[in-house]
């Protein structure tokens, strides 16, 4: 009798609480719609707080289901996808999946035309903090067992994280990375962090204006809701807003894509434009800075270009289009769903002027093997004619490829910036 009302008990416990969670999430996100600012932190952090015990209570009861899901990922690993031994791995992230093609069929952003920063954090040791970053927090370079390359992992919720010099911005740019969110520790959130891009005739001092670093700035926060916030010391009129189109969880990898054309900025996640803001950049301020803070992050291939490409007259005029908007994984031949930009635009042109045939040329750095690189090449090239004839109608008999690997490089392979240069896909025309 005492183990039937026990197991009965237990049945209802654990039937209550998915409507438990369901009512504390519907009330943590009914209390962030009421406000922009951050005055309700102590409210919020309360009902995250509250959350999270619900949360560890559904993963204390599931916890020997979990631990068994674990080990079983843990034996069927693939060996050749270890890390050495010797490289210091972040706590695995779970993968978040990569959207389709397809899914990127209204996706506008271009990137810059020329590199003037590049970081993939090659240059440095695994451990280490990069060589061209600063902070007043922590943090390291390190690998993990589900997204290839380097990254680099901010640790220190409560710090700031910066560029060690000033970068001066121009009116027309536009800013890349890869970014992996961290579930903070310190305070229990989920997922809570900032980047900004500011102004600040104190790049030195990372401290320079404390909670509105900078003299001026714009502030993308990512937590349950995405908000941003533009500030000025010059009293020109503040500008806030949220949106809850994207939520981005802890651990899984996105897409951040922004572009700045004088005032007007746009940010992007993944194939989502998410604020489309036509006058939060001041033309009174000289924009030199961008800054990682509020919250822990992986972050990795952060790219700075500037000037958009001119497809047209470069490619049906001056006859040769180099792009650098076409991406591709390490060591891959898979065209990236957020080149599909660049393809669209360039594709365009292409089914304008139909009797027009050109030759797509892919080109690598140096790093790696002479004739690995040149068969990476020729594959790459080849994918880039395979999407335009599949996705973007243009007629495959009109596409020439071929690949030159490491043979021409447009600069010395001697930094990331200069290799980024090199990684690059080129349109001649017959």
């Amino acid at each position: 009798m005492k183990k039937s009302v026990f197991f009965l008990l237990f049945f209802f416990t654990v039937a209550a609480l998915p409507n438990l969670l369901y009512s504390q999430i519907n009330l943590r996100d009914k209390v962030k719609n009421q406000t922009n600012n951050r005055a309700n932190n102590k409210v919020d952090q309360g009902i995250d707080k509250s959350l999270d015990k619900v949360e560890e209570g559904i993963g204390n009861l599931f916890k020997k289901d979990k631990t068994e899901k674990d080990n079983a990922q843990e034996q069927s690993t693939d060996p050749s996808q270890e890390q050495p031994a010797a490289e210091k791995t972040a706590s695995a992230p779970q993968s978040g999946g990569t959207p389709a093609f397809q899914s990127y069929s209204k996706f506008d952003f271009v990137p810059g035309e020329k590199v003037i920063f590049y970081d993939d954090f090659t240059a440095g040791n695994i451990g280490d903090f990069p060589i061209q970053w600063n902070t007043d927090g922590s943090g390291e370079v390190v690998t993990n067992n589900l997204f290839e390359g380097r990254w680099f992992n901010i640790t220190n919720g409560d710090g700031a994280t910066v560029l060690d010099e000033p970068i001066i911005l121009p009116e027309n740019y536009t800013i890349e990375f890869d970014v992996v969110p961290q579930k903070n520790q310190d305070n229990g959130n989920n997922v809570a962090w900032s980047f900004n891009v500011l102004s600040t005739t104190k790049p030195k001092d990372i401290n320079y204006g404390l909670a509105r670093p900078g003299d001026a700035a714009i502030r993308f926060d990512f937590a349950y809701t995405t908000y941003y916030h533009s500030y000025y010391r010059d009293g020109t009129p503040e500008l806030s807003g949220n949106t809850d189109k994207v939520r981005l969880l802890a651990d899984k990898k996105y897409k951040i894509s922004i572009w700045v054309q004088k005032e007007r900025i746009r940010l992007y996640v993944d194939e989502t434009k998410v604020f489309d803001l036509p006058k939060a950049m001041s033309k009174n301020y000289k924009y030199n800075m961008v800054r990682f803070d509020r919250g822990t992050t992986m972050f990795t291939n952060f790219r700075i270009a500037t000037g958009l490409p001119d497809v047209r007259n470069k490619l049906i005029t001056e006859g040769k289009l180099v792009t650098y908007g076409i991406y591709f994984d390490v060591n891959k031949d898979v065209v990236k769903p957020e080149s599909y930009g660049t393809l669209k635009e360039i594709a365009a042109i292409l089914n304008e002027v139909p009797d027009v045939k050109v030759k797509i040329l892919g080109h690598t750095d140096a790093d790696g093997q002479d004739a690995a690189n040149l068969d990476l090449s020729k594959r790459r090239a080849a994918s880039v004619k395979a999407e335009l004839a599949k996705n973007f109608g243009v007629k495959a008999d009109r596409l020439d490829t071929d690949g030159m690997g490491e043979t021409q490089p447009v600069a010395p392979n001697d930094t990331p910036v200069n290799k980024a240069l090199n990684r690059r896909v080129e349109f001649v025309k017959l």
